[in-house]
């Protein structure tokens, strides 16, 4: 089976659900199969059904949409459906396919039952998704050749193939492209419990001796997301070979990740500093993005697409029309004495 990694990659804080440099171990910590695969029983009970269906009629897969919050393991199930069905994988990303020959180089050179993965697929060119349409559809692409009074269009048939796109912002999906999409699957954040399974499972990987108690802490802090658990594990590895005993227990996690500026919600120095200028210098709100992102000295789109979620998920953060709102929850977690009736913003 053949896999082409094209992922865009960036730097983001180590709290960042995104995919960063520093990940590339991550791939050798990915189940293949997908009775290894821990978590989202839901999708994964609809999934093995369409798999199973799928071998049976000795056809492709339907085309597959991901969806969900990022480093819930979308490429993860991606690869996992292309070793179930035994056939390659082309793995790129939205804004790597910049014109419509480079979508066209790749379904031309699919194989019959292939898997093209195509990561944020929300980002893809309009120009690009329009040559997409009749690719799912009828399997085929019409491509112009020459200019002017001259160009002719070429259809070129594709062999039968699958198309899996994955996105963080299914909303920002066309409904054309949405709708060509027979199987669609939502990714949900993880319990703690199942993150320490995945933990122990990569760790065990990593040839690092881990305790129950080790595991569950670095799964509680891990914010739900099994990307940042694999992370953290990395970074405790290397505090409990240097300063503990080789062990990972949860003594040991609980040391590094406090080293990390990591507490015991998963929130970090500039989750907390977020909040805590909000509750200093504006009351506890409403204060805009924009002038929190100043005020702290982050850039705005970090704050919103790294931060806020989580914040709002604990229930620390509120977003109104007049801008975010500090709750009661995120003074009693900072140890900061709640005075006087908060804003609602409206």
């Amino acid at each position: 089976m053949s896999i082409e990694f094209s992922q865009e990659l960036d730097t983001a804080p180590i709290i960042s659900p995104r995919q960063m440099a520093t990940d590339g171990a991550e791939v050798g910590l990915r189940p293949k199969l997908l009775s290894d695969y821990t978590g989202q029983e839901k999708a994964k009970a609809n999934l093995s059904v369409y798999l199973e269906a799928a071998r049976r009629r000795n056809e492709p897969l339907d085309h597959t949409l991901l969806y969900g919050p990022p480093g819930l393991g979308k490429t993860t199930l991606a690869g996992i459906i292309a070793n179930e069905m035994g056939v390659g994988i082309r793995v790129t990303s939205g804004p790597a396919i910049e014109k419509p020959g480079d979508l066209a180089a790749l379904l031309t050179n699919l194989n019959p039952g292939d898997i093209l993965f195509i990561d944020e697929i929300h980002r893809l060119n309009r120009v690009v998704e329009e040559i997409l349409y009749p690719a799912m559809e009828d399997f085929a692409i019409d491509i112009i050749v020459g200019k002017g009074p001259s160009a002719n269009s070429i259809r070129l048939d594709l062999p039968k193939f699958t198309l899996v796109g994955a996105t963080t912002r299914a909303g920002q999906l066309s409904a054309p492209l949405r709708d060509r999409f027979g199987v669609s699957l939502r990714l949900e954040l993880y319990s703690p419990e199942e993150l320490s399974k995945i933990v122990t499972r990569s760790a065990t990987i990593l040839g690092m001796e881990i305790d129950p108690k080790g595991a569950y802490e670095i799964a509680s802090r891990s914010r739900g997301t099994p990307r940042i658990a694999n992370r953290f594990l990395r970074r405790v590895r290397d505090f409990a070979q240097v300063c503990c005993d080789g062990v990972i227990t949860k003594e040991a996690a609980d040391m590094a990740l406090q080293r990390l500026d990591v507490d015991h919600l998963g929130l970090d120095a500039i989750d907390r500093r977020m909040l805590t200028a909000i509750i200093r210098h504006y009351n506890g709100g409403p204060v805009g993005l924009e002038t929190l992102a100043a005020t702290i000295g982050e850039e705005a789109v970090t704050l919103e697409d790294v931060y806020e979620p989580y914040l709002m998920q604990l229930g620390f953060l509120t977003r109104t029309p007049r801008g975010r709102c500090v709750t009661v929850s995120a003074y009693d977690h900072l140890g900061i004495p709640y005075q006087g009736q908060l804003s609602l913003g409206l």
